[in-house]
């Protein structure tokens, strides 16, 4: 663990130079907290990601995986590369003693969400992210979760289709399975939905979710799930200030198999903060700011307790 640190601060590196690659160095340069951001790794020699790093007085390296592998003193690895290639990545860096925080949906550990379950997880070696829908929209279903149970979570994310690159469209099978998992699994649902949209609108929409909820019973409190959610929002705009309600919940009377259900909709906007990509592109920076925020928390605990995460073969 000492090696891992230095000037107080623990070491960390983003695999992967892409657009999400390159905000979180950003981020993690504008807001560092207990980190070091010590490389930046694609696979890309003429990667922008990589100019720009060096630019800024950031080791970079075309070498992937094995740039990171290869300095020891690197606790921390965002990786930002794709679902396919995290697979491969999280059992080399498990191997070599690292702790992996994964911006892709590959779920190669337990799903995390910064202000709900982080703190249950901080000993793993490896942690996912889930998708940008679920960063979004996996915390209101939990916040109303938590003061009502929840037979049915359903959330439509809709973002701009300038802001869905070739890994976000290679991974939309990813993403329902594994936003629709989470809103079960940390969101309390006890049975979830999820689905995406890119919508091609010229100038760009920013990202836009519409969360519906279906509580287990009949009756509940409505100012009890109201107020649950307004803390929470409070909790996410911490890390990701362009986080925010639309308006207030919306109580929606429906027939369903089960008979008339009453239906809480919430309508919730993310705007980016600009570090490197367009405000527009909220989806990418609410992955890169949760990301930022595991990171800082986990260094935080490393810190503290001086030991690293068990690692398993």
């Amino acid at each position: 663990m000492v090696a891992a640190v230095r000037n107080g601060r623990v070491k960390v590196a983003i695999l992967g130079s892409g657009n999400i690659g390159t905000d979180l160095m950003y981020k993690l340069l504008k807001q560092p907290g207990p980190m070091e951001l010590a490389l930046l790794a694609g696979i890309e020699p003429a990667s922008e990601g990589l100019a720009r790093a060096r630019s800024l007085g950031i080791e970079a390296s075309h070498e992937g995986i094995q740039a990171v592998l290869a300095d020891p003193e690197l606790k921390i690895v965002f990786d930002a590369t794709s679902a396919s290639a995290h697979v491969r990545h999280a059992k080399a860096l498990r191997e070599a003693g690292r702790i992996a925080v994964d911006l892709t949906p590959a779920a190669r550990g337990p799903y995390v969400i910064p202000p709900v379950n982080l703190t249950q997880h901080m000993d793993q070696p490896n942690v996912n992210l889930i998708t940008c829908g679920g960063q979004a929209t996996i915390p209101l279903v939990y916040a109303a979760s938590r003061v009502a149970p929840l037979a049915y979570a359903e959330m439509v994310s809709t973002v701009a289709s300038r802001s869905a690159g070739p890994g976000t469209r290679q991974n939309i099978d990813e993403f329902t399975f594994t936003t629709a998992r989470g809103l079960e699994v940390i969101g309390g649902a006890a049975e979830g939905k999820a689905i995406i949209i890119l919508n091609p609108a010229d100038p760009p929409i920013l990202m836009r979710n519409t969360v519906y909820l279906i509580p287990a019973a009949s009756e509940f409190d409505e100012a009890a799930i109201f107020g649950s959610v307004e803390q929470m929002v409070a909790e996410v705009q911490q890390y990701v200030p362009g986080y925010r309600l639309k308006n207030p919940p919306v109580l929606d009377q429906r027939e369903t198999p089960a008979g008339l259900k009453t239906v809480v909709v919430l309508l919730l906007e993310v705007e980016g903060a600009g570090d490197y990509l367009p405000p527009y592109a909220g989806n990418l920076d609410i992955m890169t700011a949760s990301a930022r925020r595991v990171g800082e928390m986990m260094a935080q605990h490393l810190l503290q307790n001086g030991s690293a995460p068990e690692m398993s073969a």
